[in-house]
This record gives C-alpha cells, sequence and structure tokens, in this order.
C-alpha cells in the first residue's frame, strides 16, 4: 500500500498488533477497502488492546467477566462479539493472505510482462472506456 514497507515494529506502533494479529484486528474494525464490515463497536484502539491481551480471535472469551483487564465499554464489545463470533471468524478468514494456493508455474513465468495492446484496446472500445484508462498500461505487448 503507498508503495511503503513496514516492519513489526512499524505495525505495532501505528495499528497496536503484529503482523500475524492484522486479520483478527480487521475482523474486528471492519476494512472498506475490502468490504469487511467489522463489529459493531470496535475501534481500532480497543480491538487492538483486546488482542494484546488475548492474543487471538479465538482466545477472547464471550464473557466480559473473563476480560480481565480494564476496557471501556467491555460488556458491550464482549457481547457483540458472542452474537457475531462466526462473523468474526469469517471475516479473519476473508482479510487473511492465503499462502497455499498451488502455483504450477515458477516465479519467473508468473513475470508480468506487459499488457497485450490490441486485446486490451479492444476491451476498452466494448466497454466505452476513454481517457487515461486506455494509455495507463506502461508497458505493451505486441
Amino acid at each position: 500500500m503507498r508503495k511503503k514497507e513496514i516492519d513489526e515494529a512499524a505495525m505495532r506502533a501505528r495499528w497496536g498488533v503484529s503482523p500475524a494479529q492484522l486479520p483478527a484486528l480487521l475482523a474486528l474494525t471492519g476494512d472498506t477497502a475490502d468490504g469487511i464490515p467489522g463489529l459493531p463497536g470496535f475501534g481500532e484502539k480497543g480491538a487492538a488492546a483486546v488482542l494484546a491481551h488475548f492474543g487471538s480471535l479465538a482466545a477472547i472469551p464471550d464473557d466480559p467477566a473473563k476480560w480481565d483487564f480494564a476496557l471501556r465499554g467491555k460488556d458491550r464489545l464482549a457481547a457483540a462479539l458472542a452474537a457475531q463470533r462466526d462473523d468474526a471468524v469469517l471475516y479473519e478468514r476473508l482479510a487473511t493472505l492465503a499462502t497455499d494456493a498451488p502455483i504450477d508455474q515458477d516465479l519467473a513465468a508468473l513475470e508480468y510482462r506487459g499488457t497485450p495492446k490490441a486485446q486490451f484496446l479492444t476491451w476498452c472500445d466494448r466497454i466505452g472506456v476513454e481517457g487515461s484508462l486506455r494509455v495507463r498500461p506502461r508497458r505493451w505487448l505486441p
């Protein structure tokens, strides 16, 4: 995103979670870019505090009495999670990058070599694309 790489320390400083916890954070808070609605009441700070304490979405208890740390609104948040835990698990899965997809080609074969110009321009004509999208590809294939 924005051609910027961050390390674990920067992620913890910005979002309050480790890279491995980011899908759980997005499951709780939502991610509009990926169409993940999140759970009602969970903001970044509260979700990060809950994940920092419990470690994972699966480890968060439904009973707020077991949330043995100070957090404003924990009864309401625990109730939201208990009511929508299945949704949260789905959202976490949707926010998780799959690394086990079978790929039967080597990396060099998957390298971007350019956009097929004739096919692309025909597609642009077919759907009525004008302007900057027509010239956006930086490398053309014959």
